[in-house]
C-alpha cells in the first residue's frame, strides 16, 4: 500500500488494489478453515485429506499469483520503465 501512497494512484485502482488485499486474507482465511477441518476430522495420514489440503493452498497461490500480475498491471506505467 506504501507504493500506492508513493506513486498516487487512481480511486479505482486503490478499489482493485483492496479488493485484491481483502481478497487474499479471505482466501488465506478459507484455507485455514479448510485446514482446521480436516484436522478435526482426522489426525491420521489420509490422501484425501492431504489433497483437500493442498487444493485449498493451490488456490491461495493462484489468486497471489493473480494478484502479482494485476499489481504489475498497476504500477508498470508509474516505474517509468
Amino acid at each position: 500500500m506504501g507504493s500506492g501512497f508513493y506513486f498516487q494512484i487512481t480511486q479505482i485502482e486503490w478499489i482493485v488494489i483492496i479488493l485484491l488485499i481483502m481478497g487474499m486474507f479471505s482466501l488465506e482465511m478459507m484455507n485455514t478453515a479448510i485446514e482446521k477441518t480436516v484436522d478435526l476430522v482426522t489426525r491420521d495420514y489420509h490422501h484425501l485429506a492431504k489433497k483437500a489440503k493442498d487444493i485449498a493452498a493451490g488456490a491461495v497461490l493462484v489468486y497471489a499469483i493473480g494478484a502479482m500480475v494485476i499489481g504489475i498491471i498497476i504500477f508498470w506505467p508509474y516505474l517509468g520503465i
